[in-house]
């Protein structure tokens, strides 16, 4: 097995408060059980009141958000700036439908839902998950009864710089960003996919279980930046090299152990047990 460098860390750190609009950089993030602080608490579903997302509509890729004190700001060309308050307005309760999962939610305003009728051209609303909501994990993956956000399935995604270096290397056109994978973290200092060789890290202060490989879809065809898909790649390349039982896999899903630490980037990475058994115990 080839060694880690002994400077692997946090290269960056990312949230996406509203599912499957564009991410937020940040340097540091609360954790919490269904994830980074504020990520994918919002989501926007349809009139049947199930999630949508650049899947079919990729233009959902070019609406950009930030933090601000009263709530989100969202951006978006051809729109005016919109307010999302962090609570909602109306307090309607509704029931979504994210995947398999059926959980609460509210519905956060009648004007913002509008906003995003208009910018997708279909209608939509924008609902919140509140802390009472307990939408879990897959019961085969989980640590200890854990629950996510409106993410796909877990609470955290990590991937390593190193495995998108190799496979820009072999693609065929333009190196991809990694803004085509959505992670949550990103790290230095490792080789290729070393990350699929671990079973529990700590980051910062926090200890993160490695409980499942991610399967990649069309979303990581459509460019973040322009909000249209952009043909076969990375599915196609990374099918001839990282596909297991049909599944393109790439990047790691991770649960924390415990919420109320942060993450910051910079923060050096600590392997502490791998899944061949063994673990060094130190920073890597």
């Amino acid at each position: 097995m080839i060694k880690e460098s002994h400077e692997i860390a946090l290269q960056s750190l990312y949230i996406y408060p509203v599912k499957s609009l564009k991410g937020i950089a940040v340097d540091e993030a609360k954790v919490e059980r269904r994830g980074l602080q504020h990520d994918r608490r919002w989501m926007l579903v349809d009139e049947e009141n199930t999630f949508i997302t650049q899947r079919e509509h990729p233009r959902m890729a070019t609406v950009a958000l930030r933090l601000d004190t009263e709530g989100l700001r969202a951006t978006a060309e051809g729109m005016e700036d919109l307010l999302i308050p962090y609570t909602p307005l109306t307090l309607e309760p509704l029931t979504v439908t994210v995947w398999r999962s059926v959980c609460q939610a509210y519905a956060v305003a009648a004007h913002v839902d509008e906003w995003f009728s208009r910018f997708l051209h279909t209608p939509c609303r924008l609902v919140y998950m509140p802390d009472e909501t307990r939408r879990e994990v897959n019961p085969i993956f989980a640590v200890d009864h854990d629950i996510v956000s409106f993410a796909d399935g877990y609470p955290f995604m990590m991937i390593g710089e190193a495995s998108l270096d190799q496979l820009n290397e072999r693609l065929n056109e333009m190196p991809l960003p990694v803004n085509r994978f959505r992670p949550n973290f990103v790290l230095k200092g490792t080789h290729a996919f070393a990350e699929d060789e671990w079973k529990e890290i700590q980051i910062g202060d926090t200890i993160f279980h490695l409980v499942k490989p991610c399967e990649r879809c069309q979303v990581t065809t459509i460019d973040q930046d322009r909000g249209v898909r952009r043909g076969p790649e990375p599915l196609k390349t990374l099918a001839t090299y990282r596909t297991i039982d049909n599944k393109v896999l790439f990047g790691q899903y991770l649960i924390a152990q415990a919420a109320g630490g942060r993450v910051r980037v910079g923060d050096r990475v600590r392997i502490i047990a791998r899944k061949d058994g063994t673990g060094n115990g130190h920073l890597s």
